[in-house]
């Protein structure tokens, strides 16, 4: 499934924060798709999908947009799978 986040027009935090939400409610291999106008979000979603475990899987820098898609890992379905 895919979640469409409209983070235009906000700033820090307010694009993660958001993001955030959007993988709360998220399922396991979920794609969120975020377009943004806050360049901080380039290194901020980055580091958020690498702290937290999730899957970048795109990233297109405008000079004035963002876009990204976000895919959510449950870490408890990706260990149960490694253990098998």
């Amino acid at each position: 499934m895919i979640n469409k986040l409209d983070a235009k027009g906000l700033i820090c935090p307010e694009p993660i924060m958001l993001l955030h939400k959007a993988i709360r409610e998220a399922k396991h291999g979920d794609i969120i798709e975020i377009l943004a106008t806050d360049p901080s979000t380039e290194k901020d979603i980055e580091k958020f999908c690498k702290f937290l475990g999730h899957k970048l899987l795109q990233k297109q820098i405008g000079k004035k947009e963002f876009y990204y898609l976000v895919e959510k890992q449950d870490k408890n379905i990706i260990k149960n799978n490694k253990e098998r």
